[in-house]
């Protein structure tokens, strides 16, 4: 693509350069500069891609796009918002990708994952190829790749559903951050179909306040396209359990339909039972009602279901074949996975990192646990400070040994943020074992028959961060090394 056509998708330039070379690639990592790219300089937390925009002309850039002048001897292209601009440009030197996508987008604060890939798997059921963007990986089709962050940058995404339209997907899901919202990293995502899950306590480091972290979730919604009669209708999937969703739907054009257990909704669950081997409830569908038995154990897995059931329904998916779909599912890695080597207590490893999600694991538990409850939780580094006492208090309120560890510390001493979580729980009965392997080896050879353990925070991580090294520390092979010893 000539440079001139790319940037006529910037109409507002104040001047276009006289070169007119072919731009080959679009990229904002100089690193990945080749001959023929257009470079695109960024501000990142720690590096600034202007101070690197002479590395990128010397490695064979043909244009810069950059928000000042820089001195090279290559055309540069001044323009106000350089993120911004990168959405529009790598949307449209991939041919705009998602307008040839059914893409649907699920944010909350718990859930995501669960939901995005119970959705998916419903369309591959239905016959579909499917994508996948979230926090555990991206796929396409069965093919995996590795992934930083939940939801990656916007050039990132593009060249992704690029590679996913390229071959064949008809149907992606992904997740949508908070943060991908605000920072502008899914501008240019032509999404059918968003779902809300939840609105719980997380990221105020970065947010501030819950109303604006709230405020961030509702522009998925906001963004929905605004027409009727569009060969693509848009829908907006919310739970009517939430508080947030009655602002939500004030923010959206789109067609709504609700989900839930408590309150009057489109698609309903209710008499929900628990018990280690799964849940059953009744489900009712726009007064429809059938039965369905899922092996994943939880209330919030009848949330996650529900929600996906709803997605299902607005791209016109067969109620009973998502059903069937559903009740296939033995679990997703890392949330409420059983760790078992035939011992005579129950270990789950769980991904439970906000206030609400352990408590909701907690809950779970407790419905059939016969003894004991053990909860190895602890919180990250370098994030928000606010919910490490609601953590404690969660532990110590509903778990009889909760055992207070590691996370990922990052930056910050391991010690100091079990501090934190130690001043919502003056004077409650709690363990401290800092190192996380010798917790779990604590709770496992402590636990006796009937008992659970759980461990909390990490869940299908493969590492451990702590100051600027990533280590191998996987809790589910962790467990199974002491459940073996035992």
């Amino acid at each position: 693509m000539k440079l001139h056509s790319l940037l006529s998708h910037l109409p507002l330039l104040p001047a276009v350069p006289a070169e007119n070379p072919e731009i080959t690639s679009v990229e904002n990592d100089h690193r990945l500069i080749k001959e023929g790219s257009l470079f695109i300089c960024v501000k990142g937390y720690t590096v600034d891609g202007h101070d690197l925009a002479h590395l990128a002309a010397e490695r064979g850039a043909k244009a810069i796009i950059a928000e000042r002048e820089l001195d090279l001897q290559i055309p540069v292209v001044v323009v106000p918002n350089t993120v911004k601009a990168m959405a529009i440009l790598a949307d449209a030197f991939h041919g705009h990708p998602t307008k040839r996508l059914n893409l649907i987008g699920i944010t909350g604060t718990n859930g995501k994952t669960t939901t995005s890939h119970l959705i998916e798997k419903m369309f591959r059921d239905a016959g579909s190829k499917t994508g996948l963007i979230g926090t555990m990986y991206t796929k396409i089709g069965d093919e995996k790749q590795e992934t930083k962050n939940t939801t990656p940058d916007s050039l990132t995404l593009q060249k992704v559903f690029n590679q996913m339209v390229g071959r064949g997907v008809t149907h992606a899901v992904m997740e949508v951050s908070s943060h991908a919202l605000e920072l502008g990293r899914v501008n240019g995502c032509d999404y059918d179909i968003a779902v809300f899950t939840n609105l719980t306590q997380d990221h105020l480091d970065f947010h501030g306040t819950m109303e604006n972290y709230k405020f961030a979730k509702g522009l998925l919604f906001s963004r929905l396209g605004n027409g009727y009669g569009e060969s693509k209708p848009k829908f907006a999937v919310l739970n009517a359990d939430d508080p947030a969703s009655a602002d939500f739907m004030k923010y959206t054009a789109a067609q709504i339909l609700t989900y839930g257990i408590d309150q009057t909704a489109d698609v309903m669950a209710k008499d929900v039972a628990i018990s280690s081997s799964g849940t059953r409830f009744s489900l009712t569908v726009m007064g429809r009602e059938t039965e369905v038995k899922l092996k994943m154990a939880g209330k919030f897995s009848v949330y996650n279901s529900l929600a996906a059931l709803a997605a299902g329904l607005c791209a016109g998916l067969d109620l009973q074949s998502m059903i069937a779909s559903l009740e296939a599912v033995n679990g997703v890695s890392g949330r409420f996975e059983l760790v078992d080597e035939g011992q005579d207590f129950a270990v789950i490893v769980d991904y439970a990192h906000t206030p609400d999600s352990l408590e909701n694991v907690i809950r779970t538990v407790k419905e059939f646990a016969g003894q004991r409850v053990f909860v190895v939780v602890g919180c990250g580094g370098d994030r928000d400070k606010t919910k490490r006492p609601l953590m404690a208090q969660i532990a110590c309120e509903m778990a009889t040994d909760p055992i207070f560890t590691s996370d990922n510390p990052r930056s910050e001493d391991p010690l100091e943020i079990i501090k934190d979580m130690e001043d919502g729980v003056k004077g409650e009965k709690y363990t401290v074992i800092p190192d996380r392997k010798q917790a779990i080896g604590h709770a496992i050879s402590e636990a006796k028959s009937g008992d659970v353990v759980i461990i909390a925070g990490k869940g299908h991580e493969t590492y451990q961060i702590v100051g600027d090294h990533i280590h191998d520390f996987d809790d589910r092979l962790v467990a199974r090394e002491f459940l073996l010893k035992k």
